[in-house]
């Protein structure tokens, strides 16, 4: 499938570009910055694919300084554009932390979605009531409006998992330990256990649980992280290559050379050779559903 690029992927497909043409034609980063008139951050924020006022001149006037070709300077105007677009999210600025906005982003644009969680489910595996109990949890005080407009946004990630044509592929491999903790109550997670079943008949949702029973396994020294895909684009080297997001409690790291890719690649095999096959595992959660409403 060849896409046009969402906001944040197109940021970042631009960044890479730009810098690399500035390394490749030998124009120093301080040269850059002073031929567009900006400070070293927003050069930096541009050549990284941060959230930064983007001018079509200024990406003009340096893809003339950096030597490229009109077809090139075509292509990274067109990446501008879509890069200033708004992304549905933009429409919840009021309740989503900014530090969230960019995974939001890379995770709408995304192909394929390859998770590993221990403690929580995957958030785009979460019933409504699972994810409300999660956000009384973290914030007690936070009114009713703003916890609704939360499970709202939740509603619109998990969107395209449901879409007719082109839906989203999610592969999940989740500890059984996250399973067992009852978040929101033995009633909740009944409910969730049930979902996640459910998800798993879908063929382009895959949903598998390390057992209990495996005493240990290359994913506790792992942790949990996932790993985005992006779809092709239509001009085919500036496809994005994958990241591996990274969840902290203070922020989030973001992974992307190509060897820290491929150590989470192999290790996500690893996890699948640990984990119950999809039959065995919906199973699983269908006891744990049936345990949890008695």
């Amino acid at each position: 499938m060849t896409v046009t690029a969402a906001p944040v992927l197109a940021r970042r497909m631009l960044a890479r570009q730009l810098r690399e043409l500035r390394e490749n034609s030998g124009v120093s980063a301080e040269t850059a910055r002073k031929r567009i008139g900006v400070a070293k951050q927003t050069l930096w924020r541009m050549e990284t694919g941060q959230p930064v006022r983007l001018n079509p001149l200024f990406i003009e006037q340096l893809c003339a300084m950096y030597g490229a070709s009109e077809g090139v300077t075509g292509i990274l105007l067109e990446l501008t554009e879509e890069a200033r677009a708004k992304g549905w999210w933009h429409e919840f600025g009021d309740v989503i932390p900014k530090s969230c906005e960019m995974f939001i982003g890379l995770e709408d644009a995304a192909k394929r979605i390859t998770s590993y969680q221990t403690t929580l489910l995957p958030g785009l595996l979460q019933t409504e009531e699972y994810h409300r109990a999660l956000i009384w949890l973290t914030a007690p005080m936070m009114p009713v409006a703003e916890v609704e407009r939360r499970i709202e946004m939740l509603n619109c990630r998990k969107a395209r998992l449901y879409e007719p044509v082109h839906p989203r592929s999610l592969h999940a491999v989740i500890d059984e330990a996250a399973l067992r903790r009852a978040v929101g109550g033995r009633t909740v997670m009944a409910e969730q256990m049930n979902y996640l079943a459910d998800l798993g008949e879908l063929p382009h949702v895959c949903v598998q649980v390390v057992p209990l029973s495996v005493e240990a396994y290359a994913g506790l020294v792992v942790g949990p992280f996932e790993l985005l895909e992006f779809p092709r684009h239509r001009t085919a080297r500036l496809t994005e290559p994958p990241v591996v997001h990274l969840q902290g409690y203070t922020g989030a790291a973001y992974l992307e050379k190509i060897d820290e890719v491929q150590r989470y690649q192999q290790a996500y095999a690893e996890l699948q050779r640990s984990s119950l096959d999809e039959p065995h595992s919906r199973r699983l959660l269908r006891k744990i559903a049936k345990e949890s409403a008695t």
